[in-house]
């Protein structure tokens, strides 16, 4: 596992969850995190949209090279890892537009939330040397939470419940931590001694 995998993983997060609470600290006093979406931040018309846009840009950069660089995974895993980084970052050049979502801006989101909502199930291995985190029970677990999540924030979306923010907040930071959770495992398990 290489050490720039650590960072790029590392990043993701920070820079996500960072950059997601910027841009929100730019907008009107009417935007509400836990009733509007992190798209809205990137939306057409929104204060400053061009942090959010590049906060998109940088999460899916550091997926990327976080795919890249976990050699433990299944390469399945680390394919849908990438794929649904490049999704992600489609996000960003297909904004959501005044008034409710495009359809592209839905697309590449939902093939970006279901890509890193999937990738654990295909990155597993067997073996008494796996890290825990690509073990096959741990991965299970991850894309059963992250599905329940993802859930959650559909629902909201079609319900208009008012917590939709706070759903896709939930669902995007556990998509953007548990990289480095299995990175973490697996340097982890490389270590001497």
């Amino acid at each position: 596992m290489p050490r720039w995998g650590l960072v790029s993983s590392a990043a993701s997060p920070v820079a996500l969850i960072g950059g997601w609470t910027i841009a929100a600290m730019l907008q009107p006093p009417s935007y509400n995190p836990v009733a509007d979406t992190i798209s809205a931040l990137a939306a057409v018309g929104a204060t400053d949209r061009w942090v959010m846009t590049l906060v998109f840009l940088v999460v899916g950069v550091c997926d990327v090279a976080t795919g890249a660089a976990l050699r433990p995974a299944a390469p399945a895993g680390r394919l849908i890892l990438i794929a649904g980084a490049v999704a992600g970052m489609l996000v960003a050049a297909y904004p959501e537009h005044p008034g409710g979502s495009s359809v592209p801006h839905a697309f590449w989101a939902s093939l970006g939330f279901a890509g890193l909502a999937a990738w654990p199930a295909g990155a597993w291995r067997r073996g008494a040397a796996v890290p825990w985190g690509l073990r096959p029970a741990v991965c299970s677990g991850a894309v059963a939470v992250q599905l329940i999540l993802l859930a959650w924030f559909v629902a909201e979306l079609v319900t208009g419940a008012g917590q939709v923010g706070l759903a896709e907040r939930l669902v995007s930071g556990a998509q953007a931590v548990w990289p480095l959770g299995v990175v973490l495992s697996c340097r982890a398990a490389a270590a001497p001694g």
